[in-house]
């Protein structure tokens, strides 16, 4: 028998290959996460955009600095010039001027998936950008990142490797038989007021292992573990934010019992959208199935999110259109634009919301930034929805 023109690729050879990719991720590591450069969120307000977080005047706020119900602001020392308030400073004010937007006790916790069973979809991208969204505007958030690949943790200024124990420090231990009793344990607090974090990293794929094997004995158990961790520390946040693997496995249908609501991220292109009519079609039947292994589970709302948007390829601009017509009720008005802005802010593992200087001063930055505000606006009204305390105000605003 005539035997290939290729020579076999060894498992010698594949172990070389994946070392010399690890010698190239620990250099570009080393670079993100050096000492002294932990990440630190450098924004900074005037007192004009600061009245407008607060919803209060800038009289008033200088009133209250006057009073001492409000700290003096910092100056230059050099100018004698405010030098701007941190999003803790202007949470300060929400507080004292009773602005801050946090749900009721009465209000349920709203815990959302960013859900897609298809990687490079902008799961990621989509939880962090909508977490610090929120953050900015007083709320109270919490993300876990159920995803092994652990790219929201990175984000979040954490390296996987190195800063983050799974048999410690992620959801692991909780799954493990005998773990924790409650999911406080792994709370971390991050670098950006309001946003408290559950890291990931690879370890945690060890999870789907033992949830398999569990799964024939103790299948309500495993099913419900996640949503239960949440119940022990729901009362904290205002919302929970869930980042799940791409892939159907146990984790994945953890956090579809766990969510009370849905928001699917679809790119308009060919493949991605025939790929989440696939996912679609799976969730109902996942659903279906879950239902009768552990009771029905009902969501506050269900939208598809349109996704690395590009209005320039007449594709896109086809499908969007297609996507609209066929899920007329289903799609968010918003839509999440491909950028370059997002891409380079990624590449520096950050965000568009985190950026500061120069860079906040170009159109590319204004449009991007436009863009994101708009999704997340409208997913915050979604969220707002769900909460009886917020309907009067939602009827003034004319959105209820």
């Amino acid at each position: 028998m005539e035997q290939s023109a290729l020579p076999p690729v060894t498992l010698r050879e594949l172990d070389q290959l994946a070392g010399r990719a690890s010698t190239v991720i620990a250099r570009l590591r080393d670079r993100l996460y050096a000492p002294g450069t932990e990440k630190r969120l450098e924004l900074q307000f005037n007192v004009r955009r600061a009245a407008e977080m607060v919803g209060r005047s800038e009289k008033l706020i200088r009133d209250a600095e006057a009073d001492g119900r409000l700290p003096e602001p910092e100056k230059d020392p050099d100018t004698g010039r405010r030098t701007g308030y941190s999003l803790a400073d202007v949470n300060r004010m929400r507080q004292v001027f009773g602005t801050l937007p946090h749900r009721a006790p009465s209000d349920p916790a709203m815990v959302l998936a960013i859900q897609n069973f298809k990687g490079g979809v902008g799961k990621s991208t989509t939880v962090c950008h909508l977490a610090q969204y929120l953050a900015l505007k007083g709320y109270r958030v919490c993300v876990i990142d159920c995803d092994s690949q652990a790219s929201t943790t990175s984000m979040f200024g954490l390296n996987p490797d190195v800063d983050v124990d799974e048999e410690e420090d992620t959801l692991y231990p909780f799954f493990r038989h005998g773990g924790p009793p409650d999911l406080s344990y792994a709370l971390r607090a991050t670098y950006w007021p309001n946003i408290a974090l559950i890291p990931a990293n690879l370890g945690l794929y060890d999870a789907e292992y033992e949830f398999a094997a569990r799964m024939a004995r103790e299948q309500a158990f495993v099913l419900d573990r996640l949503r239960a961790g949440i119940e022990t520390i729901k009362d904290r946040f205002d919302v929970i934010l869930l980042d799940p693997p791409p892939a159907l496995g146990m984790l994945s249908l953890s956090v579809l019992r766990a969510a009370n609501a849905l928001v699917i991220p679809a790119p308009p292109n060919n493949i991605d959208f025939g790929s989440t009519a696939h996912f679609l079609k799976m969730l109902g039947a996942t659903l279906n199935e879950l239902a009768q292994a552990g009771g029905a589970r009902d969501y506050s709302f269900v939208k598809i999110l349109a996704t690395k948007m590009n209005d320039t390829k007449s594709a896109h601009v086809a499908i969007k259109r297609m996507m609209d017509a066929v899920f007329p009720m289903d799609m968010l008005l918003s839509v999440q634009k491909d950028s370059a802005e997002i891409d380079n802010a990624t590449a520096n593992l950050s965000t568009v919301y985190e950026l500061t200087g120069a860079a906040t001063r170009t159109e590319t930055h204004k449009r991007c930034r436009a863009y994101l505000d708009a999704v997340g606006r409208e997913i915050e009204v979604l969220i707002r929805k769900t909460w009886p305390s917020h309907h009067a105000q939602l009827r003034k605003e004319g959105v209820l």
